[in-house]
């Protein structure tokens, strides 16, 4: 007799047998609390950029409520730690980096490093748009006193600005306004953590 057929024949009961299959999330798994921290752990590391807890709760197969209770107990142990390292939320995700107090530090190991910087102007582009967007060519030309159509360029194959439609004016000139990718470069979880000038004057140094 099926699980239907059961419930309708005690009715007068008031019983209702419900069939397991359908009470269980499909795909989801058991998993401890400890060994869901360490899976987390291990995806925040390897991932190429912010991983998000829904991503990780996709890929673990559990629900994002457990990832977000897995995550705040990872920030607590890399803060407790007093290590290194710390757990921090960026341009929407999550990301293990060094600790503030140690950025002198690993900015001159970074230094020391070959790598593709940006030109001063590409720098001080950036740095406008950052502040000002979404902000037009003409209007960063009227900051900066010099055209910046090389550096546009530059910072939007580099992928750390791209356009923010067209400003309702005379001409309707593009917008700019810093991406992702910006985020990510910078470790901000949002515009509110605007880096400072010398953060910015870190990038400099190379060509456009």
């Amino acid at each position: 007799m099926s699980n239907q057929a059961k419930a309708a024949a005690a009715g007068d009961d008031e019983v209702e047998v419900v069939d397991s299959s359908d009470s269980e999330i499909q795909g989801h798994r058991e998993i401890s609390d400890a060994e869901l921290r360490s899976i987390t752990e291990a995806l925040i590391f390897v991932a190429d950029e912010p991983i998000s807890a829904k991503t990780i709760a996709g890929v673990i197969k559990v629900d994002r409520d457990l990832v977000d209770g897995a995550i705040t107990a990872l920030v607590t142990k890399y803060d407790e730690g007093n290590g290194g390292l710390q757990l921090r939320e960026i341009a929407g995700g999550w990301q293990i980096a060094t600790r503030a107090e140690f950025h002198e530090q690993v900015r001159a190991y970074l230094k020391s490093k070959p790598s593709a910087k940006l030109s001063l102007a590409s720098l001080e582009t950036l740095a406008v748009i950052a502040y000002k967007q979404p902000v037009t060519v003409p209007e960063i030309l009227e900051i900066r006193g010099v055209q910046s159509p090389s550096a546009i360029k530059t910072l939007l194959d580099k992928r750390l600005i791209v356009a923010k439609g067209r400003k309702e004016t005379v001409g309707r000139p593009m917008m700019y306004g810093t991406s992702k990718e910006f985020l990510i470069q910078f470790g901000l979880k949002d515009l509110t953590e605007l880096p400072s000038i010398e953060d910015f004057q870190d990038l400099a140094g190379g060509e456009a």
